[in-house]
């Protein structure tokens, strides 16, 4: 009887340490590091690259981490068309998890998605974040300059004024071809107009484009758009001058067709290549630039701004179909 009695206090004992091992085997599966995910409270962030050009470094990386020691991270990138590879010749990502891009293509534009994962210390769960980006293409504006000018001119329905207009358009070409500018003639309007305290007097109203030709090729300062341009605005305003000093020093009466003085006005235009536009308020950190059309917008030819497409589905759409 006693040893039954033993026997059984035996077995109570080692129920009763088996139930411990089991509850501590618990608590120890609860205290197991598991795979843990860090909020981040940002938005997509805009990026902008200029089309054929290398981009910023895009940092995969909080602002709150940046400063931060990260145990092992490691960082994955993927894109509009998946994961990016680092050895594509387009991209590159760096030892810090950078996205780079190499010669950034229209196509390259949309959304990317950084994941970084890390420990805060040895001990501590691994953490993971998400960083989301929109990646858009922009190129500088091609701006052109817009001017008008007024003639007293033969009567409105003369021959004279047709022959006028065809050589004053050869003269401004002319005048601006070595710069590689050259001038178009927007609009041509003829009209009789009432003089103040006098009566009235035939007049041609001109208004023309100064525009860059074709890019081509080439080693010197000419190739400076924004420089060639001026220089053009430059000696048509010079051309005009000239006018009012020939007239002033002309003894003889004063030709049939002759400049207005004070009636050249010229006005800097921008303007965007197809698929492109200027928006200040959608793209505050490059409000001067002509961004890729987003998807529901379009712009059709070189205007500044893109219009407004339901049917838009693509970055740089060109067409509203």
């Amino acid at each position: 009887m006693s040893l039954l009695k033993t026997l059984k206090h035996t077995e109570e004992e080692e129920n009763e340490h088996i139930n411990k091992h089991n509850r501590h085997d618990l608590v120890s599966l609860k205290q197991v590091p598991t795979y843990q995910r860090e909020d981040v409270n940002e938005r997509e962030m805009k990026v902008y690259v200029m089309v054929h050009q290398k981009s910023p470094h895009v940092l995969c990386v909080t602002q709150r981490l940046r400063n931060t020691e990260l145990i092992d991270p490691s960082f994955q990138w993927h894109g509009p068309k998946g994961k990016v590879i680092s050895e594509n010749s387009s991209t590159h990502i760096t030892t810090t998890g950078s996205l780079v891009f190499q010669d950034f293509e229209e196509s390259m534009t949309g959304a990317y998605t950084c994941f970084l994962e890390y420990k805060p210390t040895v001990e501590e769960a691994v953490k993971n974040v998400q960083l989301k980006f929109i990646v858009y293409a922009y190129r500088e504006p091609r701006f052109y300059y817009q001017f008008t000018a007024r003639y007293h001119s033969a009567p409105c329905n003369s021959i004279y004024n047709v022959s006028f207009e065809n050589k004053l358009l050869q003269i401004l070409s002319k005048l601006v071809h070595d710069i590689k500018c050259e001038v178009s003639l927007q609009k041509s309007e003829c009209h009789h107009v009432k003089m103040q305290k006098a009566g009235f007097q035939n007049e041609l109203f001109f208004k023309f484009a100064d525009t860059e030709k074709e890019p081509k090729p080439c080693d010197d300062n000419t190739c400076d758009y924004s420089k060639r341009l001026s220089k053009a605005k430059s000696l048509i305003e010079r051309f005009f001058s000239q006018q009012v000093e020939v007239l002033g020093r002309r003894a003889s009466p004063l030709p049939q067709i002759y400049y207005i003085e004070d009636t050249l006005q010229m006005v800097w235009i921008n303007r965007c290549f197809p698929g492109y536009g200027i928006s200040a308020a959608k793209h505050p950190k490059c409000p001067e630039c002509c961004v890729i059309c987003s998807p529901g917008s379009y712009n059709p030819s070189d205007g500044t701004h893109c219009l407004h497409c339901n049917s838009s589905l693509l970055f740089g759409a060109k067409a509203c179909l």
